[in-house]
Protein backbone atom coordinates (compact mmCIF):
# COMPACT_ATOMS: atom_id res chain seq x y z
CA UNK A 1 0.00 0.00 0.00
CA UNK A 2 1.33 3.56 -0.83
CA UNK A 3 1.54 5.48 2.03
CA UNK A 4 0.85 9.41 1.98
CA UNK A 5 4.21 11.38 1.48
CA UNK A 6 6.12 14.17 -0.05
CA UNK A 7 9.78 13.79 -1.07
CA UNK A 8 10.75 17.09 -2.86
CA UNK A 9 10.61 19.70 -0.18
CA UNK A 10 12.41 23.01 0.45
CA UNK A 11 12.42 24.88 3.88
CA UNK A 12 14.53 27.82 4.83
CA UNK A 13 18.12 25.70 4.14
CA UNK A 14 17.37 26.94 1.01
CA UNK A 15 14.97 28.63 -0.98
CA UNK A 16 11.73 27.42 0.91
CA UNK A 17 9.51 29.45 3.35
CA UNK A 18 9.19 27.89 6.50
CA UNK A 19 11.64 25.72 8.75
CA UNK A 20 11.53 21.94 8.39
CA UNK A 21 9.75 21.30 11.85
CA UNK A 22 7.05 23.85 10.94
CA UNK A 23 6.94 21.38 7.46
CA UNK A 24 6.98 18.66 9.93
CA UNK A 25 4.17 19.89 11.66
CA UNK A 26 2.03 20.65 8.78
CA UNK A 27 2.62 17.26 7.23
CA UNK A 28 1.51 15.12 11.10
CA UNK A 29 -1.53 17.53 10.70
CA UNK A 30 -2.60 16.52 7.37
CA UNK A 31 -2.40 12.94 7.83
CA UNK A 32 0.86 12.11 6.63
CA UNK A 33 2.86 8.98 6.84
CA UNK A 34 6.38 10.27 5.81
CA UNK A 35 7.80 13.52 4.89
CA UNK A 36 10.93 13.85 3.16
CA UNK A 37 13.49 16.80 2.93
CA UNK A 38 15.11 17.68 -0.45
CA UNK A 39 17.28 21.00 0.36
CA UNK A 40 18.69 22.52 -2.77
CA UNK A 41 22.43 21.46 -3.42
CA UNK A 42 24.83 21.78 -6.36
CA UNK A 43 28.17 20.18 -5.16
CA UNK A 44 31.19 20.59 -5.32
CA UNK A 45 30.91 24.15 -6.37
CA UNK A 46 27.75 25.43 -6.40
CA UNK A 47 26.71 28.43 -8.47
CA UNK A 48 24.04 29.78 -6.23
CA UNK A 49 24.67 31.59 -2.20
CA UNK A 50 22.03 29.96 -0.83
CA UNK A 51 21.94 26.18 -1.99
CA UNK A 52 23.72 23.49 0.59
CA UNK A 53 27.50 24.07 0.67
CA UNK A 54 30.50 21.22 2.22
CA UNK A 55 30.02 23.39 5.17
CA UNK A 56 26.29 23.58 5.66
CA UNK A 57 25.30 19.97 4.22
CA UNK A 58 26.42 17.89 7.53
CA UNK A 59 24.62 21.02 9.31
CA UNK A 60 21.07 20.48 7.48
CA UNK A 61 21.35 16.67 8.23
CA UNK A 62 21.87 17.05 11.81
CA UNK A 63 18.90 19.43 11.74
CA UNK A 64 16.27 17.07 10.21
CA UNK A 65 17.88 13.58 11.80
CA UNK A 66 16.62 15.24 14.92
CA UNK A 67 13.63 16.00 14.22
CA UNK A 68 13.23 12.27 12.75
CA UNK A 69 14.17 11.30 16.60
CA UNK A 70 12.00 13.91 18.01
CA UNK A 71 8.55 13.28 15.77
CA UNK A 72 9.17 9.05 15.48
CA UNK A 73 5.81 7.25 16.23
CA UNK A 74 4.54 9.71 14.59
CA UNK A 75 5.59 10.25 11.00
CA UNK A 76 8.97 9.34 9.34
CA UNK A 77 11.27 11.76 8.59
CA UNK A 78 13.48 11.63 5.67
CA UNK A 79 16.91 13.68 4.78
CA UNK A 80 17.73 13.84 0.89
CA UNK A 81 18.62 16.91 -1.32
CA UNK A 82 17.96 18.09 -4.35
CA UNK A 83 21.32 17.83 -6.81
CA UNK A 84 21.46 19.73 -9.41
CA UNK A 85 23.91 18.65 -12.47
CA UNK A 86 25.64 21.29 -14.07
CA UNK A 87 28.52 19.85 -16.62
CA UNK A 88 31.90 20.57 -14.98
CA UNK A 89 30.61 22.08 -12.04
CA UNK A 90 28.03 19.91 -9.99
CA UNK A 91 26.48 16.73 -9.62
CA UNK A 92 24.56 14.63 -8.15
CA UNK A 93 26.52 11.53 -7.29
CA UNK A 94 26.13 9.70 -4.19
CA UNK A 95 29.86 9.96 -3.79
CA UNK A 96 29.91 13.67 -4.00
CA UNK A 97 27.17 13.73 -1.07
CA UNK A 98 28.69 11.50 1.16
CA UNK A 99 29.85 13.46 4.30
CA UNK A 100 25.94 14.54 4.60
CA UNK A 101 25.02 10.91 4.02
CA UNK A 102 21.50 11.56 2.80
CA UNK A 103 18.84 9.18 2.67
CA UNK A 104 18.04 9.38 -0.54
CA UNK A 105 18.99 12.17 -3.90
CA UNK A 106 16.91 13.46 -6.44
CA UNK A 107 18.90 14.65 -9.51
CA UNK A 108 17.54 17.48 -11.22
CA UNK A 109 18.71 20.70 -13.83
CA UNK A 110 17.91 24.04 -13.29
CA UNK A 111 20.67 25.52 -15.58
CA UNK A 112 21.51 24.70 -19.16
CA UNK A 113 24.83 24.73 -20.06
CA UNK A 114 24.88 26.56 -23.90
CA UNK A 115 27.48 26.22 -26.56
CA UNK A 116 29.62 28.77 -25.33
CA UNK A 117 29.41 28.16 -21.83
CA UNK A 118 27.19 30.21 -20.22
CA UNK A 119 24.26 28.59 -17.92
CA UNK A 120 20.76 29.56 -18.76
CA UNK A 121 18.41 29.14 -16.01
CA UNK A 122 15.81 27.50 -17.06
CA UNK A 123 12.64 28.33 -14.37
CA UNK A 124 13.83 31.73 -12.68
CA UNK A 125 11.23 33.91 -14.82
CA UNK A 126 10.02 33.61 -18.84
CA UNK A 127 12.26 37.04 -19.37
CA UNK A 128 15.31 35.47 -18.10
CA UNK A 129 15.12 32.67 -19.99
CA UNK A 130 14.08 34.61 -23.12
CA UNK A 131 16.71 36.63 -22.79
CA UNK A 132 19.21 33.21 -22.35
CA UNK A 133 17.93 31.71 -25.57
CA UNK A 134 18.56 34.80 -27.58
CA UNK A 135 21.92 35.43 -26.17
CA UNK A 136 23.61 32.16 -26.14
CA UNK A 137 21.52 29.42 -28.24
CA UNK A 138 20.77 32.06 -31.26
CA UNK A 139 17.98 32.35 -30.21
CA UNK A 140 16.70 29.21 -31.24
CA UNK A 141 14.68 27.93 -28.26
CA UNK A 142 14.45 24.29 -29.78
CA UNK A 143 18.30 24.22 -29.68
CA UNK A 144 17.38 25.15 -26.33
CA UNK A 145 15.11 22.31 -25.37
CA UNK A 146 17.21 19.78 -26.92
CA UNK A 147 20.08 21.18 -24.92
CA UNK A 148 18.12 20.84 -21.47
CA UNK A 149 17.03 16.63 -22.63
CA UNK A 150 20.51 15.87 -23.93
CA UNK A 151 21.77 17.09 -20.52
CA UNK A 152 19.09 15.11 -18.82
CA UNK A 153 20.01 12.17 -20.30
CA UNK A 154 23.58 12.59 -19.25
CA UNK A 155 22.83 13.24 -15.83
CA UNK A 156 20.52 9.58 -15.38
CA UNK A 157 23.34 7.44 -17.08
CA UNK A 158 26.27 9.19 -15.38
CA UNK A 159 25.79 9.72 -11.61
CA UNK A 160 24.00 7.63 -9.22
CA UNK A 161 20.70 9.11 -7.75
CA UNK A 162 17.45 7.69 -6.83
CA UNK A 163 14.46 9.76 -7.94
CA UNK A 164 14.65 12.15 -11.49
CA UNK A 165 12.94 15.32 -10.83
CA UNK A 166 10.82 17.15 -12.86
CA UNK A 167 11.86 15.70 -15.85
CA UNK A 168 10.31 18.35 -17.98
CA UNK A 169 10.77 21.32 -16.86
CA UNK A 170 10.70 23.08 -19.87
CA UNK A 171 7.25 23.24 -20.04
CA UNK A 172 6.91 25.86 -16.97
CA UNK A 173 6.00 29.02 -18.72
CA UNK A 174 5.46 27.34 -21.96
CA UNK A 175 1.52 27.70 -21.10
CA UNK A 176 1.53 31.35 -19.93
CA UNK A 177 4.41 32.20 -21.68
CA UNK A 178 4.56 30.10 -24.71
CA UNK A 179 8.20 29.50 -26.65
CA UNK A 180 8.47 25.78 -28.47
CA UNK A 181 5.62 23.75 -29.61
CA UNK A 182 4.85 20.82 -27.44
CA UNK A 183 3.34 18.90 -30.40
CA UNK A 184 6.30 18.86 -32.91
CA UNK A 185 7.81 15.50 -33.80
CA UNK A 186 11.55 16.88 -32.72
CA UNK A 187 9.98 17.53 -29.03
CA UNK A 188 8.11 14.04 -29.07
CA UNK A 189 11.86 12.38 -30.00
CA UNK A 190 13.49 14.23 -27.04
CA UNK A 191 10.99 12.66 -25.08
CA UNK A 192 11.12 9.37 -25.76
CA UNK A 193 15.08 9.25 -25.57
CA UNK A 194 14.74 11.10 -22.30
CA UNK A 195 12.24 7.92 -21.87
CA UNK A 196 14.31 5.49 -23.02
CA UNK A 197 17.53 6.61 -21.12
CA UNK A 198 15.53 6.95 -17.29
CA UNK A 199 14.21 3.53 -17.71
CA UNK A 200 18.21 2.08 -18.89
CA UNK A 201 19.11 3.27 -15.18
CA UNK A 202 16.03 1.96 -13.12
CA UNK A 203 15.74 5.47 -11.51
CA UNK A 204 12.47 6.42 -10.44
CA UNK A 205 10.99 9.53 -11.94
CA UNK A 206 8.41 11.55 -9.71
CA UNK A 207 5.28 12.88 -10.51
CA UNK A 208 5.48 17.02 -9.71
CA UNK A 209 2.78 19.34 -8.78
CA UNK A 210 5.11 22.16 -8.26
CA UNK A 211 4.35 24.70 -10.90
CA UNK A 212 0.19 23.95 -9.91
CA UNK A 213 1.22 25.74 -6.55
CA UNK A 214 3.41 28.38 -8.53
CA UNK A 215 0.45 28.94 -10.68
CA UNK A 216 2.43 28.27 -13.65
CA UNK A 217 0.73 25.24 -15.24
CA UNK A 218 -2.69 23.01 -14.51
CA UNK A 219 -0.79 20.39 -15.09
CA UNK A 220 2.42 18.23 -12.99
CA UNK A 221 5.76 17.19 -14.49
CA UNK A 222 6.22 14.91 -17.09
CA UNK A 223 2.68 15.43 -19.00
CA UNK A 224 0.85 12.70 -19.08
CA UNK A 225 2.25 11.96 -22.64
CA UNK A 226 5.53 11.99 -21.19
CA UNK A 227 4.13 9.74 -18.10
CA UNK A 228 2.75 7.21 -20.36
CA UNK A 229 6.14 6.95 -22.32
CA UNK A 230 8.08 6.16 -19.43
CA UNK A 231 5.48 3.92 -17.57
CA UNK A 232 5.52 1.54 -21.08
CA UNK A 233 9.16 1.37 -20.74
CA UNK A 234 8.23 0.18 -17.05
CA UNK A 235 9.81 3.49 -15.07
CA UNK A 236 8.27 3.76 -11.56
CA UNK A 237 6.97 6.82 -10.40
CA UNK A 238 6.87 8.94 -7.05
CA UNK A 239 4.54 11.60 -6.30
CA UNK A 240 5.77 15.03 -5.04
CA UNK A 241 4.55 18.46 -4.37
CA UNK A 242 8.08 19.96 -4.62
CA UNK A 243 6.88 22.75 -1.76
CA UNK A 244 8.60 25.11 -0.96
CA UNK A 245 6.33 26.03 1.75
CA UNK A 246 4.51 23.99 4.26
CA UNK A 247 1.01 24.14 3.14
CA UNK A 248 1.46 23.06 -0.65
CA UNK A 249 3.33 20.07 0.37
CA UNK A 250 0.45 18.03 -0.55
CA UNK A 251 -0.87 20.53 -3.71
CA UNK A 252 -3.02 18.71 -6.18
CA UNK A 253 -2.64 14.98 -4.67
CA UNK A 254 -6.02 14.74 -4.51
CA UNK A 255 -5.75 14.63 -8.69
CA UNK A 256 -2.52 13.00 -9.38
CA UNK A 257 -2.81 10.28 -6.80
CA UNK A 258 -4.60 8.15 -8.47
CA UNK A 259 -2.93 8.94 -12.03
CA UNK A 260 0.05 6.12 -11.77
CA UNK A 261 1.05 3.23 -9.59
CA UNK A 262 3.41 4.81 -7.11
CA UNK A 263 6.13 2.98 -5.34
CA UNK A 264 4.82 2.32 -1.65
CA UNK A 265 7.44 4.16 0.20
CA UNK A 266 10.41 5.61 -0.93
CA UNK A 267 13.67 3.22 -0.59
CA UNK A 268 16.35 4.54 1.95
CA UNK A 269 19.94 4.33 0.35
CA UNK A 270 21.84 6.53 2.59
CA UNK A 271 24.77 7.94 1.09
CA UNK A 272 28.53 6.99 2.88
CA UNK A 273 26.53 5.52 5.58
Amino acid sequence: MRVKANYHTHTTWCDGKDTPETVVQAAIARGFDEIGFSSHAMLPSPLLDWVLTEERAPRYAAEIRSLAEKYAGRIRVLCGVEADYVPGGANPDRATYAAAAPDYIIGSIHFVTAPDGAQVCVDKTPQDLADGIRDHFGGSAEEYVRAYFRQQRDMVRLFDFDVVGHLDLVRKFNVRRPYFDESAAWYREELEKTADAVAESGKLAEVNTGAISRGWLDDAYPSAEFRAMLRERGVRFVLSSDAHAADAIDCAFDRFGGCEDYVGALPVRRAGA
